[in-house]
């Protein structure tokens, strides 16, 4: 039963893609029932998957002779409950979806995909080894590229390359990782690889796999696909990238910290570094942006840096970090949540005027009630407002700070490898960060449902905008919008339960203390942030993120520096430029080396022997089939052709034939020879890695 099942989640939406396409072709409609209808029937098969009890290891499902190595598929508590929650959301976005893309192009071709990155994403989460991981992970990439080029305009092609760029370079380093982590273990299980690394220093081969899963994640510095990607790719997709997509990323980090490094203090203080960099800096741009997705965007990024304060405080806490385990998996929970309801909040904006900036669709909610209690529920619940469950997951992180402080100052941690000083600054950007998170989403709620639009004429229209979504799409919506309060209110019999899901893959084995989340230490927290969400708002979005206009209106402006745009800067400028620059001129230095040498062996141990006749142009071969054709014609002109003489150069003719048969071949080399020297140089990397580990 539980093999059929993984088989049908897996396998069934990559087939069904091509159905899909076929049925697109002769009836639109057909296809978009059976699209929905196939998301629908996925999330059941997950519910069933759920309900199954298959006990604290879990259930192995190996498909053997795929790829070489096979496939292995896991069923626990975590990646059932991980896979039934993309399967959810993929089921809201495709109903969602039959109303966003009515007049959109390409539709057959955006169905195709999002089934195919449906059964991917869902075989990243079910997989019982890195092997399985890399390949469905690798398929997820591909195929969700299509995603951020589906408009085909010029910012749509520019971000969908940008991912694209950043899925290949994170994706061959994360194979580099692999090689380097299989030749020290001999396994890439995931259940066997803590015994497995065990006294040997796997820490080269967990940073390879953490770019490449950090790439997808979206974590600092590689967090630059987000901002622009989701702008421009359609909402459901938005939607699906940045509450899903991202969270197969996580779901890497958290193999490497809780499988493969757990309870690693050194490892735990690096991503609690790296969590608490993107953490503040995705919230910062995200207070900046003007635009409704972008700052959605930029949300993300914060939210994935707080999941990952989360991981690195598993580390350090060691074996006493159940707080930490169930503060990271309900936070990546309420996340998905949140941006499935906040940008399909924002394609009903679009789907409706086909506009985002700020001023632009400044007063559209004003009016619409439903759509303001959706979007309210998101906004609350991100920003940890008490009685909503973003506050439970907030507070179970903040409170795994406080617990390694306070385990700091009882003495309790003899060798820290943070200060007790370092772990408050932590704490205060954690607190600042929550504070950002309620000014930019308080921001987008002014602007959207309470200001007016500054023309009269534009602010009616969107009074008159009655029916602004149908009854499917405002059913997805409120269904995934009144989670947020029941979570909050119920947490016990809530997010308790989902809590408890994490335990076996996460490393918690034994119940600690419970939280009570509504006493004042906890609360305390929440206040702050929200104290601090009003003052950024009132004292810096008002004010110096706001112009004046000449006709007394205030617009919306965005101040932030474009020098500080990491792709257009830095990545661009060496990938591009300083790199290719750098090897060009190396490889001159080689090639002028090498002809001194071939010069000087030909002037004394090789000597030139005398050419008798330079060939013009083409090669020996082009220069003997033309000389015989050349003869042929010339004796068909004689005979065949007499009346009327062809006169021909086959020698010349066959030459330019050959000239563009290599301008082709050097098409070819030169779009694969970057890629293939990455992979190169990877593949030395590992080998050089080898030779010196078997010697030392």
């Amino acid at each position: 039963m539980i093999d059929i099942l993984i088989y049908l989640m897996v396998f069934m939406p990559m087939l069904g893609a091509f159905v899909s396409y076929l049925i697109g072709r002769k009836s639109k409609k057909a296809r978009d029932y059976f699209v929905a209808g196939l998301a629908i029937l996925e999330f059941v098969f997950a519910v069933l998957l759920v309900a199954v009890d298959v006990g604290h290891e879990g259930y192995l499902v190996y498909v053997p002779e795929v790829c070489g190595m096979g496939l292995t598929f896991t069923v626990d508590g975590f990646r059932v409950l991980y896979a039934a929650i993309a399967c959810f959301m993929w089921m809201c976005t495709s109903v969602f979806s039959k109303e966003y893309f009515a007049h959109y192009r390409n539709r057959n071709r955006y169905y195709l995909f999002q089934l195919l990155t449906l059964g991917a994403t869902t075989g990243i989460f079910l997989s019982g080894d890195l092997y399985t991981t890399f390949i469905f992970f690798e398929i997820m990439s591909i195929s969700s590229y299509v995603w951020v080029a589906h408009d085909e305009t010029g910012p749509s092609l520019r971000a969908a390359e940008t991912y694209l760029a950043v899925a290949i370079i994170g994706g061959l380093t994360l194979l580099i990782g692999l090689f380097l982590l299989y030749s020290q273990t001999g396994t890439l299980r995931i259940s066997e690889l803590y015994e497995a690394c065990q006294g040997k220093n796997v820490y080269p081969a967990c940073l390879c796999m953490l770019v490449g899963f950090g790439a997808k994640a979206g974590a600092f510095p590689l967090q630059i696909w987000l901002p622009k990607a989701h702008p421009v790719a359609p909402a459901p997709a938005s939607a699906l990238l940045s509450g899903i997509l991202t969270k197969t990323g996580i779901f890497g980090v958290l193999v490497i910290s809780c499988q493969i490094l757990l309870h690693d203090a050194a490892w735990g203080a690096f991503i609690l570094v790296i969590g608490v960099i993107t953490m503040f800096l995705g919230a910062l741009l995200a207070v900046f942006s003007i635009d409704f997705k972008r700052t959605l965007a930029c949300s993300s990024v914060s939210q994935i840096g707080f999941i990952l304060v989360g991981v690195g405080m598993q580390g350090l806490l060691g074996e006493h970090n159940e707080i930490a385990i169930r503060g990271t998996m309900l936070h990546m929970v309420n996340h998905s949540l949140f941006k499935l309801v906040l940008f399909m909040a924002a394609g009903v904006i679009y789907m409706n005027i086909h506009k985002l900036d700020l001023n632009d669709i400044r007063g559209f909610g004003r009016n619409k009630p439903l759509l303001k209690f959706i979007y309210l529920m998101g906004a609350l619940g991100i920003g940890g407002i008490p009685l909503l469950s973003g506050y439970i997951s907030k507070t179970l992180l903040h409170e795994s700070m406080v617990e390694y402080i306070h385990e700091i100052e009882g003495g309790h941690i003899l060798n820290s490898i943070f200060s007790l000083h370092t772990m408050e600054i932590f704490e205060w950007i954690f607190l600042i960060s929550g504070g950002m998170t309620i000014a930019y989403m308080l921001k987008l709620f002014v602007a959207v449902f309470v200001e007016k639009n500054k023309d009269a004429a534009v602010q009616e229209k969107y009074d008159g905008m009655k029916k602004y979504m149908k009854p499917a799409s405002a059913i997805v919506l409120t269904m995934g919008a009144v989670l947020f309060p029941i979570f909050g209110i119920l947490p016990y019999a809530t997010m308790d339960v989902i809590a408890d899901m994490s335990e076996g893959f996460m490393g918690w084995n034994h119940a600690g203390h419970s939280v009570d989340y509504f006493t004042w230490v906890n609360l305390k927290g929440s206040v702050i942030s929200i104290i601090i969400g009003v003052l950024l708002y009132f004292g810096i979005v008002r004010t110096l993120l706001m112009k004046k206009q000449t006709d007394g209106s205030r617009d919306y402006v965005n101040r932030w520096w474009k020098y500080l745009d990491l792709e257009d800067y830095f990545y661009r400028p060496v990938l591009l430029q300083f790199l290719p620059t750098v090897c060009a001129a190396l490889c001159l230095v080689i090639d002028r080396f090498t002809d001194g040498i071939v010069v000087i062996l030909r002037k004394t141990i090789y000597k030139d022997s005398l050419i008798h006749k330079e060939i013009d142009e083409g090669n020996s071969v082009t220069y003997t089939l033309g000389s015989l054709f050349n003869k042929g014609a010339a004796l068909l002109n004689k005979t065949v052709w007499r009346s009327m003489p062809r006169m021909t150069d086959y020698r010349h003719r066959f030459a330019l034939k050959y000239a563009s048969f290599k301008e082709n071949i050097g098409f070819i080399e030169r779009s694969l020879s970057y890629g293939l020297i990455l992979f190169c140089l990877g593949l030395c990397a590992v080998l050089i890695y080898l030779l010196v580990a078997a010697f030392v």
